[in-house]
């Protein structure tokens, strides 16, 4: 038995040094993230420290193909995309969109992210489904897969791109839209402290969150899902997401495979 176990332990270590060179060639898994996105993770405004489901799912695939891990924020999820592309970062996390899966390799789901709208508190809209009616003008964050998602569905709304909440928020209180769409997370975080503004009780969408890597590496993308079916399984996932204090998630993920 002994014996056994020691063969099962150096053809692992073997297999992380040659994993290495598929996914991280400089011997440095370089990661980036959307910074805003608390549901992928948070970042220290004072130490610059990056916490939250990226930083324990980049540590520990770093930790197991035995390289160090560089973790950097981005401002938005086409300077994600155009890092993985380039080759600047080794893995890109970022929600699956049919779209985007033109330039880049996703793979399989690792959480949802739960989207819906905060509206002023009078507000008549109660569910997701009072917000597409003509006359509503709706915001979302250009590019984010919220809106993404309202621009392909909406019927009779109107959308309105903004940069990001700050704008979007301000934007509705001087009147000019009607609701402000993202990630439930981001609104939980926003609304707190804030009794003139509301979260609707339901959602309009599943963001599905997942790692991108450059199109056409098909061992880094084995090697990532592969992790993931493991971190899944063995509660990483969920650990943490309830160590950062998500609440606008869903898991389990979706089962491996395409998303």
């Amino acid at each position: 038995m002994k014996t056994i176990v020691w063969i099962a332990l150096f053809a692992g270590i073997g297999m992380a040094a040659d994993s290495a060179g598929d996914i991280a060639p400089t011997r440095v898994l370089r990661v980036t993230f959307l910074g805003g996105n608390p549901t992928q993770g948070k970042v220290d405004a004072k130490t610059g420290a990056i916490s939250g489901p990226v930083r324990e799912l980049a540590d520990e695939l770093g930790r197991r193909l035995g390289v160090p891990v560089k973790i950097t924020p981005l401002p938005g999820v086409p300077a994600v995309m155009e890092s993985v592309k380039t080759h600047a970062a080794d893995i890109g996390f970022a929600a699956y969109d049919a779209t985007r899966a033109a330039e880049v390799d996703f793979s399989q789901v690792y959480l949802l992210g739960w989207s819906s709208y905060v509206v002023p508190v009078g507000s008549a809209m109660k569910v997701v489904l009072d917000v597409d009616r003509a006359g509503v003008r709706v915001a979302a964050n250009s590019g984010d897969s919220p809106d993404l998602f309202l621009a392909r569905s909406l019927k009779n709304a109107t959308l309105v791109h903004v940069k990001n909440i700050d704008e979007g928020l301000a934007l509705m209180a001087k009147g000019e839209v009607d609701a402000y769409a993202t990630n439930r997370q981001r609104l939980a975080e926003a609304v707190a402290g804030r009794p003139e503004i509301r979260v609707l009780q339901d959602n309009f969408f599943a963001v599905e969150q997942a790692i991108a890597v450059a199109k056409g590496n098909a061992a880094a993308l084995e090697i990532v899902n592969r992790f993931l079916d493991e971190a899944k399984e063995s509660g990483l996932v969920r650990g943490a997401i309830e160590r950062a204090g998500l609440t606008g998630v869903a898991d389990p993920a979706p089962a491996r495979g395409k998303p």
